[in-house]
């Protein structure tokens, strides 16, 4: 089985409904799993004896600093490129070595602008569009989401 077969199978299974998922085939082994929300109901009917049930407290979501950040990007022109996965964001492909990409540099579609580390796989960003980089919305070494605007080329 090849990286990308790999890349790909863990894109599929993360987006589909499935909450497990193993596969043995030759000498590979892959086993995935997600957490998903319960939802615990009660029933009211007659022919149902009573049942002790605990409430489940509703999680209280707070607006981050990405909210913000969001809007104040869609104002301004250029393309965005979106992190195509959850992990943590490299700028250059070592320590010692020199960025992928800084502010101002011109870059064609398909230049790799950085790394975005998932599950112990390194996935190179390529960039979707030909253009100047004009912002960089990251650190190195942070952690990003699925979507999080990462670069803004014009």
């Amino acid at each position: 089985m090849t990286y990308a077969e790999v890349k790909e199978l863990i894109s599929i299974v993360n987006h589909s409904v499935l909450t497990n998922f193993e596969l043995n085939m030759d000498n590979v082994s892959i086993k995935m799993s997600k957490n998903k929300d319960i939802m615990i109901t009660q029933s009211t009917g007659n022919n149902v004896p009573n049942m002790q049930t605990t409430p489940i407290q509703p999680i209280q979501i707070q607006k981050t600093e990405t909210s913000s950040v969001s809007e104040e990007i869609t104002e301004q022109s250029g393309n965005i490129v979106k992190s195509p996965i959850v992990g943590t964001f490299y700028a250059a492909p070592g320590s010692d070595k020199p960025s992928f990409v800084k502010i101002g540099d011109k870059v064609k579609e398909g230049d790799i602008l950085c790394i975005v580390e998932a599950m112990k796989i390194m996935n190179e960003i390529p960039s979707p569009y030909t253009g100047e980089i004009a912002e960089i919305y990251v650190s190195n070494e942070e952690l990003v989401e699925y979507g999080q605007s990462l670069f803004r080329i014009k």
